[in-house]
C-alpha cells in the first residue's frame, strides 16, 4: 500500500471487512500481485457468538479460502499443535481465523470505516479518524452482522428482555432466568442448548411444524464412491442438489425463480445432528406456533400465541436468522446506495461480484441471491476468493469448480 500524504492511502483494491471472506480475497489478490488494503475488525462477527457454540459446517468444509496449503485449517492445526475436533469449536475457528489474519493480511487497518463515496470512479473510504483509503475498486465483504432479523411483534420491546442470537456472547448469565427461544434453526437450538447447559429455563417455539435434523441418514455417508455422488464436501442442501450449490458460477446462470427454489430447499432451518441429543426430551419443544403479541409487564414479558395459548418469561432470544438489507450497511453513502441495483435487499451482482455501479462488489451473504447459497458458508471462500482474483486480473482461464481432499 502506497502513501500519498499523510492521511490518504491508495491501493489498487479496498477491501472492506476482515472476517473469512473478506481474508480470503486479500489473500487470493495480493498473491496475484494486487496492491490491496483491508479494513476491518479480524473475525469480529465470529468473535459475538456465544461462547460454547459449535459449527455446524464440516471440517473438510470450513478452511478460509483453498482448503489445502499453507493457510488452510490443517496447516493452522500442525503449526500450532491446535487439535481441532469435529464439529469444530468456535473458539478454534476464531484462533484459526486471526492465525490466517496475522500471515495474511497482517498490515489490517483495524479502524472503523465511518463512510464510503465514489468521486469519477474512485472510492474514497473514510475513517473514524479522518484517514482516507483510495481504490478503483471497492470490494464490501462486510457480512451479516448489520442485518439480524426482528420479526415485528418484538421490535420497540427492551433489547434487556428480548434480543437476537448474536446479541450476548455469555450465556451464563441467563442462570436461573425463564427464557423462551424462538425459532427451529441451527442458531436457535443450539442457543437453547446452551443456555439450559448454563442454567437457564428453557422453552422453544416455532412456526415450522418439526425439527429437521442434518445428517439423519449416516449409513449413506459410509458407502464410499456412492457417497461422494450423492455429498458434495460442504453438505449444503440435499443429496445430489448440494453439488449444484457448490457450483455457484452455474447457479448465477439460473433464472432468479430457481435460485430462490434452490436456496429455499438448501438452507431451510435445521439443527446439526450432534446438537439433537442435547435437545429432544431435555427442552420443551412447540412446533406450528406462531407468536401474536408479546407484552412487557411486572411479572416479565407475556408472549401470546396464534393458537390462543400463553406463556410468561424473563426473556425472549430470537433465533429468526438474518435479512440482507443493504441500506442497512451503515458506511454506504446514499448516492452510491442508489446506484446499486438490489432485488428483495440483496445486490444483484455480475461476474467476480461486481455490482451494477463498476468497480463495487460484494462478497459473502449479500451474494447469495446471484450467486445461491455457497454464499452463506465459510466453504464459499474458496470460489469466491478465486472467481474474484480471476475477473479482476482479467483471466479468461477456464477455472474448474474446486474440490475439498476427502482426507482433510
Amino acid at each position: 500500500m502506497k502513501r500519498m500524504e499523510a492521511e490518504v492511502m491508495v491501493a489498487d483494491v479496498a477491501i472492506l471487512g476482515a472476517g473469512p471472506y473478506g481474508m480470503a480475497a486479500a489473500a487470493a489478490l495480493r498473491d496475484s500481485g494486487k496492491t490491496v488494503s483491508v479494513v476491518g475488525q479480524p473475525m469480529s462477527f465470529w468473535e459475538r457468538m456465544p461462547v460454547g457454540m459449535l459449527l455446524r459446517s464440516p471440517y473438510v468444509a470450513s478452511s478460509i479460502g483453498s482448503p489445502t496449503g499453507p493457510l488452510s485449517l490443517d496447516a493452522f492445526a500442525e503449526s500450532t499443535s491446535t487439535p481441532v475436533s469435529r464439529p469444530i469449536p468456535l473458539e478454534h475457528f476464531v484462533e484459526y481465523g486471526r492465525w490466517f489474519q496475522r500471515r495474511a493480511v497482517p498490515d489490517l487497518d483495524t479502524r472503523q470505516t465511518s463512510h464510503v463515496e465514489q468521486d469519477d470512479g474512485v472510492f474514497r473510504l473514510v475513517l473514524e479518524d479522518s484517514t482516507e483509503v483510495t481504490a478503483r475498486r471497492l470490494v464490501v465483504a462486510a457480512g451479516i452482522g448489520f442485518f439480524p432479523h426482528v420479526p415485528p411483534m418484538f421490535r420497540g420491546l427492551s433489547t434487556e428482555q428480548v434480543f437476537h442470537a448474536s446479541a450476548h456472547r455469555d450465556l451464563s448469565a441467563f442462570r436461573g432466568r425463564r427464557v423462551l427461544v424462538v425459532g427451529a434453526g441451527q442458531s436457535a437450538l443450539e442457543s437453547a442448548a446452551l443456555l439450559a447447559e448454563n442454567g437457564a429455563v428453557v422453552q422453544i417455539a416455532a412456526r415450522a411444524t418439526t425439527v429437521h435434523w442434518l445428517g439423519r441418514h449416516p449409513r449413506l455417508r459410509q458407502l464410499g464412491p456412492v457417497s461422494s455422488l450423492l455429498y458434495a464436501p460442504a453438505e449444503v442442501g440435499p443429496p445430489l442438489l448440494c453439488h449444484l450449490v457448490e457450483a455457484p458460477d452455474v447457479v448465477r446462470k439460473l433464472p432468479a425463480r430457481r435460485r430462490h427454489q434452490l436456496d429455499r430447499r438448501s438452507i431451510r432451518p435445521a439443527g446439526a445432528a450432534w446438537l439433537r441429543g442435547r435437545v429432544v426430551d431435555s427442552i420443551p419443544l412447540s412446533l406450528g406456533r406462531e407468536v401474536a403479541a408479546v407484552n412487557s409487564g411486572p411479572e416479565g414479558l407475556t408472549v401470546q400465541f396464534t393458537d390462543g395459548e400463553r406463556t410468561v418469561v424473563d426473556h425472549v432470544l430470537l433465533g429468526t436468522g438474518y435479512r440482507v438489507n443493504l441500506s442497512r450497511y451503515p458506511f454506504l453513502s446514499r448516492e452510491l446506495l442508489a446506484r446499486v441495483r438490489q432485488a428483495d435487499g440483496y445486490p444483484v451482482l455480475g461476474n467476480g461480484f461486481e455490482s451494477s455501479v463498476p468497480g463495487l462488489h460484494f462478497l459473502g451473504g449479500p451474494a447469495a441471491w446471484s450467486y445461491g447459497p455457497l454464499m452463506r458458508f465459510v466453504a464459499g471462500t474458496h470460489f469466491v476468493a478465486t472467481e474474484l482474483t480471476r475477473a479482476l486480473n482479467g483471466s479468461t482461464t477456464t477455472r474448474r469448480r474446486p474440490r475439498v481432499a476427502a482426507g482433510s
